[in-house]
């Protein structure tokens, strides 16, 4: 550890030291550390320059079964803020799930996951990447107006402190380029975006491509017809693909699980997607955005298939809803100031063989979906009903945008006739190709 996070880990082992002083039995500490910098430019003009720095305490501390998490700035007095979380804790329900990871599953040693670069990028500069995204958009020939372009650089760590005697830190650096443009005129408007983040600059796609394919997006979008209300094939562009895995995420997550409030709680061990597929989640994937060397509890993950050829094989777990499930915690602990809960990391669904255009052509009559309005997929019920818009398909070929429909089903039909493209993106921590998912009913014109 360098002098920095060695200094943040002491502060730790202080409150863990003053909780167990005041009548705690165990605890944890934790600091999340933010640092960002971002250039917003609209029309060729600086609209905003935003500099944040961030250093957010919390303490988690166990009397009992009885918990409690109190969150300070890290220049909070060490004693009053232990004091004041197990006089908490004392009052609060009992937990019978509640208490810090088994010592057995806490992560040992370094894991080297390449997620961090310490590239210093100045505010001019951040500008300059911005103004040329913009430029680039709005000279692709339709565009008409700009919703602004951003460009950002960041770092975001965790230093964790357990009584069990676990110590750990993970950092991880983030550089970002965004614009959003309009086409059209009058009622005919049309807006569309691209963007790109990474964790290393060198990765970044250039500010002018980032700008072109904004452009020609919202232009492909002009002049957008109705569509009659009927069945159709519906195949998803990755952007909308990655919101029905999230989706499947959602209904997989132990808290769900653990309270009955997921379509899938009875599924386990039973087919959900075509034999052909798996869903694999994995926290040690070398620079991958989902990556970390440990949990937000301490917990070295494991690569887990979550789903593997079509069978629903684990829930993410955290500590407390394994307990509650009778299972073993997994790893998938997401921590925050308010506490402690299960998430997913790096999840990738299997490609197919085929290109996107092949599965299009494969698709005589249809919607190829580039974007979803709203939230309605109904975890619980497992009902499915969104606004989108995108291109008919007609003899295979993405002919005329279209608009103002929604397309209905349900996720349990939805996931069972997944058929994948080969074109997944290793930048999202959600990898999901372009995706068909057999008919859906749309409602239209």
């Amino acid at each position: 550890m360098n002098d920095d996070i060695q200094r943040l880990a002491d502060l730790g082992d202080r409150l863990i030291e003053a909780a167990r002083r005041h009548g705690a039995d165990a605890a944890d500490a934790a600091v999340v550390r933010s640092r960002s910098r971002s250039a917003q430019v609209r029309l060729g003009a600086v609209e905003e320059l935003e500099s944040s720095e961030s250093d957010d305490l919390s303490l988690r501390v166990f009397v009992g079964r009885r918990v409690a998490t109190v969150s300070a700035d890290i220049r909070a007095d060490a004693d009053r803020l232990a004091e004041r979380a197990v006089a908490m804790a004392k009052v609060s329900p009992e937990d019978p799930y509640a208490g810090l990871a088994d010592p057995a599953l806490l992560s040992t040693g370094d894991v080297e996951l390449d997620l961090f670069d310490d590239t210093e990028i100045a505010g001019e500069a951040l500008v300059e990447a911005a103004q040329a995204m913009e430029a680039a958009a709005r000279g692709v020939a339709g565009v008409t107006n700009s919703g602004g372009a951003s460009a950002g650089t960041g770092v975001t760590g965790l230093v964790l402190v357990t009584s069990t005697g676990f110590r750990g830190w993970r950092m991880r650096s983030g550089f970002s380029r965004s614009v959003s443009v309009i086409a059209g005129e009058g009622t005919g408007m049309e807006r569309d975006y691209d963007f790109d983040s990474r964790m290393h600059v060198g990765d970044l796609d250039a500010a002018e491509a980032i700008g072109r394919r904004a452009g020609e997006r919202a232009v492909r979008r002009l002049s957008p017809a109705k569509v009659a209300t009927g069945r159709y094939a519906i195949v998803l562009d990755p952007r909308v693909s990655r919101g029905l895995i999230g989706s499947l995420l959602g209904a997989i997550n132990g808290a769900g699980i653990a309270r009955g409030t997921s379509f899938l709680k009875d599924r386990m061990g039973e087919r959900i997607l075509p034999e052909a597929l798996s869903l694999v989640d994995d926290p040690l994937l070398v620079r991958r955005p989902g990556s970390r060397p440990f949990d937000g509890e301490g917990v070295r993950g494991q690569p887990l298939h979550l789903v593997e050829n079509g069978v629903l094989r684990h829930w993410l777990l955290d500590g407390a809803t394994a307990r509650e499930l009778k299972l073993t915690p997994n790893g998938r602990a997401s921590r925050s100031s308010s506490g402690v809960s299960p998430s997913s990391t790096n999840v990738t669904l299997t490609f197919g063989d085929r290109t996107p255009t092949e599965l299009i052509r494969d698709t005589h009559k249809g919607i190829y979906v580039t974007e979803m309005i709203g939230h309605g997929a109904n975890l619980v019920t497992g009902d499915y009903s969104r606004g989108a818009s995108g291109f008919m398909i007609e003899n295979g070929q993405l002919t005329h945008p279209v608009s103002e429909f929604t397309v209905a089903g349900h996720l349990r039909d939805m996931l069972l006739a997944i058929e994948p493209a080969n074109d997944g993106d290793e930048r999202f921590s959600v990898n999901t190709p372009t995706l068909r998912v057999g008919e859906m009913t749309v409602a239209g014109a």
